[in-house]
């Protein structure tokens, strides 16, 4: 069973330590991620950044537990995800990390409403809590007038602020989104950008996200940059808030 995180203030939200991936072998072998390491504390919003293939998307997979690594340790909310039979994992996605990814990943049949209480219907959530928090998400992210509509009927940019929408439903510990801007014009992005912010501060979610948005990046605690599979310049450790 995963935990809560009930005694673990003392720990950082996510630590991750020499981790390893590659994809193929023999010459032809890329090597995705080559010994990285560092520490996202409670409640801090951290930026990833690098250029196409320099192992942004892997990392999250990695620390999302969506991909196992070849090497190394990650840790999140003081579980060992190594600890985890695949139970745990799907237990560990469910009701403490939360994503938004690149393609969106929406349901096609559903309504916006429905995506976004998916998560809340996985945990059995009460169908009054259910579409009240709903409600709440659609009209925090703009699209209360929306909640009807499937994917098809709305813009890149309204499919991904339902996806961001339906990565909060669950309230989780730690927000892992890739590019969550890529399909948001640059007011929209701002807007998107600032609203994580404010999660993260309100309700004391991590967020660690891969982006190549500039309004992210100064939004952000902290920036590491991965270039071709290590971290350029690590961040100094920092310190798991209470």
């Amino acid at each position: 069973m995963v935990g809560t995180g009930d005694g673990r203030e003392g720990h950082p939200m996510v630590r991750v330590e020499g981790l390893r991936r590659s994809y193929g072998s023999g010459p032809a072998a890329v090597h995705a991620l080559r010994g990285v390491s560092f520490e996202v504390a409670r409640g801090e919003l951290v930026a990833v950044k690098g250029r196409s293939g320099s192992g942004k998307t892997t990392l999250l997979n990695l620390v999302g537990g969506l991909d196992a690594p070849d090497g190394g340790r990650i840790t999140v909310d003081g579980t060992d995800l190594a600890d985890l039979g695949e139970e745990g994992l799907l237990e560990l996605r469910r009701d403490r990390v939360g994503f938004v990814f690149q393609t969106f990943a929406l349901v096609p049949i559903l309504t916006a409403a429905e995506n976004v209480g998916v998560p809340m219907r996985l945990r059995r959530a009460a169908p009054a809590e259910r579409e009240e928090r709903v409600r709440l998400l659609l009209s925090m992210v703009g699209l209360a007038e929306h909640a009807e509509q499937r994917p098809a009927e709305l813009s890149g940019g309204q499919q991904q602020r339902v996806a961001i929408a339906r990565a909060l439903a669950n309230r989780p510990a730690l927000l892992l989104a890739d590019e969550p801007t890529g399909q948001l014009d640059a007011e929209t992005g701002r807007a998107m950008m600032e609203l994580l912010r404010a999660v993260v501060r309100g309700e004391g979610v991590t967020a660690l996200v891969a982006t190549h948005d500039a309004a992210l990046l100064d939004l952000a605690d902290r920036v590491l940059e991965l270039h071709d599979g290590v971290i350029v310049e690590p961040a100094p450790a920092v310190t798991a808030a209470g």
